[in-house]
């Protein structure tokens, strides 16, 4: 995967443009009461590409620059994001069984990129993560990954139900890891086609995927401690796959 360096692309023309060429971008700011002839195309462009977007005070995009930004600024993306749509029949044609990792609502940067360091290290295939309420992918989380998220794909959706449904349809089977659950980690077989999602450690896993999850593992906690750190539970999943699946195939 191509390394991409964070900058700034100021006006909806050059936005446009930039999306056209295939830009990878991580986010755009608008300022509020914007109004262009083709914004109903920037729209567009940014629902075709899963772009996150925002109206902001126009304060806040002279903060960023002074230069005639007319009313809209775009942030483009320290990585190239994935499709998940296109990356499971590849994995499945390499004749691997899939293993993601769902991120539902990590917004602490270095949480994040140590998640990626150590998925990067356990040969996960992708993390995907939602359009909104994820943690952005700047300079500190790829420093806190060690550099992993350039070579980790990295999958954005704007509707994280509809993408843990796709996954489970093309025989994922998605593993919720909660302190709700009863069963215990290692008693799944992790050998199988997985998606493992984890949750903010204040909100914990959103209802709606808990409801469409196959299974719901806990970590087992022996002290007064009610749970993990985030990245540290993702850490201890990742690498029980990673232990059961060397096993079957030494």
């Amino acid at each position: 995967m191509s390394k991409a360096k964070q900058q700034f692309i100021f006006g909806i023309h050059s936005i446009i443009e930039a999306i056209r060429a295939g830009k990878s971008l991580q986010k755009v700011l608008i300022k509020k009461g914007f109004k262009n002839e083709l914004q109903s195309e920037l729209f567009d462009y940014l629902k075709k590409n899963i772009v996150p977007y925002q109206f902001v005070p126009v304060e806040k995009l002279n903060n960023i620059s002074r230069n005639n930004h007319q009313g809209i600024i775009a942030i483009t993306s320290n990585i190239e994001y994935r499709y998940a749509e296109m990356l499971i029949p590849a994995i499945y044609e390499r004749g691997k069984a899939p293993f993601m990792i769902v991120l539902d609502r990590i917004t602490d940067v270095r949480n994040f990129g140590a998640i990626a360091r150590t998925a990067e290290g356990a040969g996960v295939d992708a993390l995907i993560i939602p359009n909104k309420g994820a943690a952005q992918i700047n300079a500190d989380a790829i420093k806190t990954s060690s550099g992993a998220l350039h070579n980790l794909s990295v999958c954005r959706t704007p509707d994280l139900v509809k993408t843990i449904s796709f996954l489970k349809n093309s025989g994922l089977q998605i593993v919720a890891v909660t302190e709700k659950a009863q069963d215990l980690y290692y008693n799944i077989d992790l050998t199988l086609p997985a998606a493992l999602v984890v949750g903010a450690e204040d909100k914990g896993i959103e209802k709606n995927i808990l409801k469409i999850a196959d299974q719901l593992v806990k970590i087992p906690m022996l002290g007064s401690i009610s749970s993990l750190n985030v990245s540290v539970a993702a850490s201890i999943m990742m690498y029980e796959v990673v232990r059961q699946r060397e096993i079957q195939n030494p």
